[in-house]
């Protein structure tokens, strides 16, 4: 059929966002455990030295981060009667249920063993994550052409994530207790499958109610390594590329040392929840403000002050006193507001850098742009593991027992000064984005009168 400029940049339905916002709900239902829980759980639970975990996270994360630009070739060259990227909605909920289950099985099989088990199951679990979610976030892409309205979509997607996030920090302690009766490992084993049933019905709600809408000019018949030259001589996607990573390393950092801060530091477990519940929903507020803020402030601009407040938060809290519990949370919060447009505005920057590809080379391969900027995120978090790992391990980190001063100021600055000079690192970063709104309506307005020109079938 042929397919008209006013479907590819249709005004999407309140349903249709809510419905896209859910596959991120779901797969952050996922992501967020393994950015707040895990580590802490092979350590404190599975019963890994933190060195050996921070290497494993570095090893894992990169051979599935390498596997990001294969599954969005595979994606982009994809067609089925449910389109390009929809049915991995379906396809992949169960192997994630699967390898989340595994990953948080503790066997009995040694220490050796123990170790052996965990990197194969973490990196399967990776694995069908990057299956599912390479797709879903190159779904943004083609569901609309408007900028704005993908921005508006970028926005109800990171409040669907931090949903996601904040039932995670909220519910798993209390789930993981419940749920055990006392057995800390069934606990935990379980609890993925409560989360795994609930991110499946999540997954298949989305696919049948997102439509996609923007199509290629051309068919896909080039090499997907020619998809990776593209993107090499793309500057607006190698600048959000680095952005992506320097970003994910202070989120991951701050996110995976909060449980130890809390922990260790302040010496109040029982806030781990409110704690990261709080900064979940500080997220989810930053996120819904985002359409309001890029319409007085250009994306760019926008973020680099952002990320200029989180640096000057972040080691702020350096010099907070454990006895100041309220100004810990106070920090957190309004880290998580500066955080929350971080995401909608840099995915829906990675859409307009997939037109810009179509605009300076007649192919589109929105998948690989999606993929490559997961591969981006998660390097970003196997270096913030391993930093984690490494500075633990060397400053004599031993789990369930009071710290030495050398640990306990590790386990500080894990929180504060090191993510405030990534988040610093990262301001720096976005001042060498190229693409401005004039040139993206340019890019716009070209690519409409081109489709326009040459009616395709798909």
């Amino acid at each position: 059929m042929n397919i008209q400029s006013n479907s590819q940049n249709a005004v999407l339905s309140v349903k249709e966002k809510v419905a896209y916002a859910l596959g991120d709900t779901a797969s952050n239902l996922y992501w967020r455990l393994f950015d707040v829980f895990l580590f802490i759980f092979y350590t404190d639970v599975f019963g890994i030295p933190a060195a050996t975990v921070g290497t494993m996270m570095l090893a894992a994360r990169l051979v599935d981060a390498f596997s990001d630009p294969f599954m969005g070739a595979l994606a982009d060259r994809t067609n089925t009667r449910w389109g390009k990227f929809r049915p991995y909605l379906l396809w992949g909920g169960i192997p994630l249920l699967a390898a989340g289950v595994l990953t948080f099985t503790v066997p009995d099989l040694g220490d050796s063993g123990k170790v052996i088990w965990a990197y194969l199951t973490y990196i399967a679990m990776m694995l069908a994550y990057t299956f599912i979610n390479v797709p879903y976030g190159a779904m943004m892409g083609i569901m609309t052409g408007d900028t704005q309205q993908r921005t508006t979509l970028s926005s109800f997607r990171f409040i669907g994530a931090f949903s996601g996030g904040t039932i995670v920090a909220y519910f798993t302690p209390s789930l993981v207790e419940w749920l055990g009766n006392g057995d800390v490992e069934r606990g935990w084993q379980l609890t993925l499958v409560v989360y795994g049933t609930i991110a499946l019905i999540m997954y298949t709600l989305c696919f049948a109610a997102c439509k996609e809408r923007v199509h290629a000019i051309a068919p896909q018949s080039h090499s997907p390594f020619r998809d990776i030259k593209d993107l090499l001589s793309n500057k607006p996607w190698l600048v959000l590329f680095v952005l992506a990573l320097v970003i994910m390393l202070t989120i991951s950092i701050r996110a995976s040392s909060g449980t130890f801060y809390l922990k260790y530091f302040l010496e109040r477990e029982d806030l781990i929840s409110n704690y990261m519940t709080l900064y979940m929903i500080s997220l989810a507020v930053g996120a819904a403000s985002t359409p309001l803020l890029t319409r007085f402030f250009d994306k760019r601009v926008l973020l680099i002050g952002l990320m200029v407040v989180v640096a000057v938060l972040a080691c702020a809290q350096y010099f907070v006193g454990k006895e100041q519990v309220t100004l810990h949370f106070a920090i957190q919060g309004l880290i998580g507001l500066c955080l929350g447009p971080k995401s909608p505005l840099v995915f829906s920057m990675y859409a307009d850098t997939a037109d810009y590809s179509e605009w300076r080379t007649n192919r589109r391969s929105t998948a690989m742009v999606f993929s490559a900027a997961a591969f981006s995120q998660k390097l970003g978090g196997a270096l913030a593991g391993y930093i984690i790992g490494m500075v633990l391990g060397s400053m004599g980190y031993m789990p369930n027992m009071t710290q030495s001063p050398e640990s306990q100021h590790g386990i500080i600055l894990l929180m504060t000064v090191i993510p405030g000079v990534f988040a610093l690192a990262a301001a720096a970063c976005i001042h060498f984005y190229p693409l401005s709104s004039a040139q993206l309506e340019k890019v716009q307005s070209d690519l409409a009168k081109r489709k326009l020109e040459g009616q395709y079938d798909t």
